[in-house]
Parts: structure tokens; C-alpha cells; sequence
């Protein structure tokens, strides 16, 4: 079992973050808000189609809609759009390392809106960190800071701060409708939105389906949005919500590689200094959490010795 949850941990980091090079490539020749969109025309249903599938309730109760608009809105429409948009000015690599900040945004707007969070000081100074280690990634130039990949990142890091808000209204409303069925529900609600986005912004709704529009889309669809959802929910029944948090981290270095190998991106310095002080914030964030897992890890290892 062991062997099954490292195994399965590895595979979500890797197609995950195999998804940033796989954005990258798509934006090139797909208008970004229309990409985003048919990509989760077509994952919404399949996840839904899982959701039925396991024999999982389906339909939302009246008070269940406001968490899927919240989540449909945030975690879908809003975040994907910006990141998509932000993609074209970025390698897959610092996109992946911005969108490493989720659990420290979280973490400090969970602080805001709920009460009963407490972040105290070495949590704020995580949550300090995660900003700084964004600030090294994009690397401005202070006599200009309108250059194309200071704006990509801006795009990514609103991105990552919609998807922390989108958590934690989520969480406010959370019932116990299934993960799956939640998720399928939001990508059914924020998909919608995308489209009307992409027509609002005048994007051009023809596709010219080259080869690498048709590699990214597949990719994204059946192996990211099926395939990586369907092992994040096995994990998340597993492990749980702080544990596989720690797959952010794996994101980048996969995004990295492949971005590397496929796309012929460059891995900065800056990068990877950014990508180190992020993960500091989130330890710091996280450390009672990190500690208690620690713990129950070395006692299963002593019972099992």
C-alpha cells in the first residue's frame, strides 16, 4: 500500500505538471480563454461521467449551489483564464512555481475570511515568503516592468490567488457531496463562463487544429482532467487534504523537465531560488501540520518493523 500511495503521488505530480508545458504549447496556436474553455467542456463530463459511473450522488442539494457557483467561478472560469492568458509570457517552469504559492495564498486568505484560522507569526512570515519567492521568479527589471514575462507572471499569481479564494469559499460551504461530483459540477458551471469571457474579449472562436493543438488538448483532456483527477480523488481518499498538498512541489520539476525536453524552455536561476524560498513558506506555514504527519509516518514504520 505503501508503495501504491509513492507511486500514485509521483504519477499526479508528474501528469500535473506535464500540463503546464502541454498549456504552453496550445496557447501558441489557441486563443488562451477558448482554449481553456473546450478543455473543460469536455472534462466536466468526464468527470461527471466517473462520478456516475462509482454510483456517487450526482445532483446538488438547493444549499450545495452556492459553493459549486463559487467554485465554478474561481477555481475554474477565473483562475484558468488568467493562467492560460499568463502562460504565453512564461515557461512552463515559472508558471508551475507561481501556482506553487496556492497552499501559502490559502492558507493566508483562510486567515481572513475564516475565523477560526489562526496564522500567527512564523505562519505570516511563511505567507511573507511565498510573495518573495514570486518576486524572484519574475525577476523585473525595475527600469521596466511592463516587459511581457513580468506580465505573465502577474497574470499566473492572480491566477493562483483565485484559485486559494475559490478554496476557501469552497470550504465555507462544503457538504458531503462527493469530491468528484463536486468538481464535475464546477467544470460544468466554469466553463460556460470561459466561453462568454473569450467571446467578450473578441478572441477569434475558430481553431486551426495543428498537431500541437490537437497533442495539447488530448493531453489535457483524457490524461490531465481524467487521468490526474481520477488519481487525485484515490489520493485524497488515501492521504488526505495536507499531504497531497506536497504535490505542488512535485509541479515544477516535471513542468521543468519536460518544458525543457519538449519546448526547448530555459530554467533560470531565478526559478529555481524562487521555487526554494516558496517551498520554505509553505513548511512554515504548514510545519504543525508537516510535524503530525511526520509523526504518523515514523509510527507506522516502527509497527510495520
Amino acid at each position: 500500500m505503501r508503495h501504491r500511495t509513492a507511486i500514485t503521488f509521483l504519477l499526479v505530480g508528474a501528469i500535473w505538471g506535464t500540463s503546464f508545458p502541454a498549456v504552453r504549447a496550445g496557447v501558441e496556436v489557441i486563443p488562451p480563454v477558448l482554449f481553456a474553455a473546450l478543455r473543460f467542456d469536455a472534462t466536466a463530463l468526464l468527470i461527471l461521467g466517473y462520478a456516475a459511473a462509482r454510483g456517487y450522488r450526482i445532483r446538488p442539494r438547493g444549499g450545495e449551489w452556492a459553493g459549486i457557483l463559487a467554485g465554478g467561478t474561481l477555481l475554474i472560469a477565473l483562475h484558468h483564464a488568467l493562467l492560460f492568458a499568463g502562460q504565453q509570457h512564461v515557461t512552463s517552469a515559472v508558471a508551475a512555481v507561481v501556482v506553487a504559492t496556492v497552499p501559502i495564498l490559502t492558507a493566508g486568505l483562510s486567515r481572513l475570511l475564516l475565523p477560526s484560522t489562526a496564522l500567527g507569526v512564523v505562519g505570516t512570515i511563511g505567507l511573507g515568503l511565498g510573495f518573495v519567492g514570486t518576486a524572484i521568479v519574475a525577476n523585473p527589471d525595475l527600469s521596466d516592468l511592463y516587459t511581457a514575462e513580468s506580465i505573465g507572471v502577474a497574470l499566473v499569481f492572480a491566477a493562483a490567488v483565485a484559485f486559494a479564494l475559490g478554496a476557501v469559499l469552497t470550504q465555507r460551504t462544503r457538504t458531503d457531496l462527493p469530491v468528484a461530483s463536486l468538481q464535475g459540477w464546477m467544470m460544468l458551471v466554469g466553463a460556460p463562463i470561459l466561453h462568454a469571457v473569450s467571446l467578450s474579449l473578441g478572441e477569434p472562436q475558430s481553431v486551426e487544429w495543428t498537431p500541437a493543438a490537437v497533442l495539447a488538448l488530448l493531453y489535457l483532456v483524457p490524461v490531465a482532467g481524467g487521468v490526474g483527477y481520477l488519481l487525485y480523488f484515490d489520493l485524497l481518499d488515501r492521504i488526505g487534504s495536507v499531504e497531497l498538498n506536497l504535490v505542488s512541489y512535485l509541479l515544477p520539476v516535471f513542468a521543468a523537465l519536460v518544458g525543457w525536453l519538449a519546448l526547448n524552455e530555459a530554467l533560470e536561476p531565478t526559478t529555481v531560488a524562487g521555487f526554494a524560498v516558496v517551498a520554505v513558506g509553505f513548511a512554515l506555514i504548514k510545519r504543525r501540520a508537516l510535524v503530525r504527519l511526520a509523526g504518523r509516518r515514523s509510527r507506522r514504520s516502527s509497527g510495520e518493523g
